[in-house]
């Protein structure tokens, strides 16, 4: 039985795919560039908590360190998902996917040099490089695409599991500067083996001006009566609202917050008005923007998935601290775990359980793999919270135990993660697809947005007090909030995804 239909794209007539069509060549370079870049990124993120704790934050209070690092942290993480939005427009409509990246590879290299250089500076940046992936596949092709994507997630962890087990040791024997320089190295290696492929590539270019572009064509569906302009005047409203909670919240949160509600009730009045406009815009184009509020509806539920898939790297980190463990082994190098079973799951999947479930009928669809690993995030979290039970009551046991809540944690990111990049990228219509993946790196930004919001709450007295009423420590109450956050967003999206119309949005070979 299936929950989903699968409709044409409106934009191209579908070609039959090719069994025997190759994975193009020049992946090689953007596969080699995205491993060496990944354990640059995961290098340095996966030591900062303990490095804040350790080191930058000394100046607090020793009960605060832990709330500080993961407040600095998760503002980190957002700003790293946040700024591909900015990089994806750039790319579609001025620069291209190739440019975009390359340039911004040599300021990410930069930045690197600088967090070595000077160890209390807290700056940080990521290009995407998922997109274009996706651009060098077409309709005779893309059914390799899947493969493709999921050996582009696998390198991501290949690089991650390395960077997990070397840079804590380093941290602690070799000093900050050498932890964050080696990191530093692996990006000019990854810039170079992006550079290296340059003639291979397929470039699409940058999207020429369009009087039917999505901003456009919602510019005129806001316009176009009164719902859309009400909708406009509340999401403006929201924004403003939202930055006046910035002394109480900060910035970052407040800014978050804000960009949420121009979204949400930017893009519902979008999406109540676009019959309004087909007199000025053809068929082709509304339907373009209808699928991408779709693809966004989805991003929004994900999100939940994200807010506790990134405490791993902090929540996580700290309650290991509290662990036995032996004297050489690091808090952070648990961290290794998850790429490790990342690597082993995904061929797991494709090669023994996706087959599995097909000859017994049941047909795991894109979503539904999504709607599962948002549960299995959930699980994880109920058992972290559990354990954090067992330590609050003063019976410290084996980190060992960890295991149990990263399988199912890595189990859920590989049924949303790697689904996740190959759907984003089939779902934006051609003028779209850099976006709509910033757009998918943005739910990252949200997801972290919630922890903040989460970690500002529990220093509200009101919320304190009832967090003691029910019997349980702060940092338990939320891991149990955090699981049935995820359960809650699991229902939401698989609801969602029963009704969700897929399209076809790879290019034409002649495109």
């Amino acid at each position: 039985m299936k929950d989903v239909a699968d409709v044409e794209s409106p934009s191209a007539t579908r070609l039959s795919p090719d069994p025997k069509a190759p994975i193009p060549k020049q992946i090689r370079y953007i596969i080699g560039n995205e491993g060496c870049e990944r354990f640059s990124f995961y290098g340095m993120r996966n030591i900062l908590t303990v490095f804040l704790v350790s080191s930058l934050l000394l100046y607090l209070p020793e009960s605060e360190r832990a709330r500080g690092a993961k407040d600095v942290f998760h503002t980190f993480v957002i700003g790293v998902y946040f700024f591909p939005l900015l990089g994806g427009w750039l790319a579609d409509r001025f620069f291209g996917k190739y440019n975009t990246i390359f340039w911004l590879s040599l300021v990410y290299c930069v930045g690197q040099a600088c967090l070595a250089m000077f160890v209390t500076n807290r700056t940080g940046i990521k290009p995407c490089v998922a997109a274009f992936v996706g651009d060098q596949f077409d309709q005779t092709n893309k059914h390799r695409a899947k493969v493709v994507f999921e050996a582009f997630y696998w390198i991501i962890n290949f690089g991650s599991f390395f960077a997990s087990l070397l840079m804590p040791i380093f941290l602690r024997h070799l000093g900050p500067a050498v932890a964050f320089g080696v990191p530093g190295v692996l990006m000019f290696i990854s810039t170079a083996i992006l550079w290296a492929g340059r003639k291979q590539y397929v470039m699409i270019p940058p999207a020429p001006p369009n009087p039917h572009s999505f901003l456009r064509v919602s510019r005129d569906a806001i316009a176009a009566g009164l719902r859309g302009q009400s909708f406009a005047v509340i999401a403006i409203a929201s924004a403003i609202g939202s930055f006046a909670l910035t002394p109480k919240f900060g910035f970052v949160i407040a800014a978050c917050l804000a960009l949420v509600g121009l979204i949400a009730f930017g893009g519902l009045g979008v999406w109540l008005q676009l019959d309004c406009v087909r007199d000025r815009h053809p068929a082709e184009a509304i339907e373009g923007v209808r699928s991408v509020l779709r693809v966004l509806v989805l991003f929004a539920l994900v999100t939940p998935f994200w807010s506790l898939f990134d405490q791993k790297a902090s929540t996580w980190v700290l309650q290991a601290n509290e662990m036995a463990k032996p004297s050489w082994f690091q808090p952070a190098q648990m961290q290794a775990l998850n790429p490790a079973l990342v690597m082993l799951l995904i061929p797991f999947n494709n090669l023994v359980l996706y087959p599995a479930l097909s000859r017994f009928g049941y047909e795991l669809t894109p979503l539904r793999r999504m709607t599962a690993g948002i549960v299995f995030a959930g699980l994880s979290w109920i058992v972290v919270g559990a354990m954090q039970l067992v330590l609050d009551h003063g019976d410290v046991f084996t980190i060992t135990w960890q295991v149990v809540p990263y399988v199912l944690l890595t189990f859920g990111e590989v049924l949303v993660a790697t689904t996740g990049l190959e759907f984003a990228y089939s779902q934006a219509p051609l003028s779209m697809k850099g976006a709509i993946m910033a757009f998918w790196n943005l739910s990252v930004t949200i997801g972290n947005l919630w922890v903040l919001v989460a970690n500002a709450g529990v220093q509200n007295s009101a919320v304190t007090k009832f967090i003691a009423s029910t019997g349980f420590g702060v940092t338990a109450f939320q891991m149990f909030f955090f699981a049935v956050f995820a359960f809650a967003a699991a229902l939401a999206f698989g609801l969602v995804a029963r009704t969700y119309p897929f399209v076809d949005h790879y290019r034409r070979p002649d495109e």
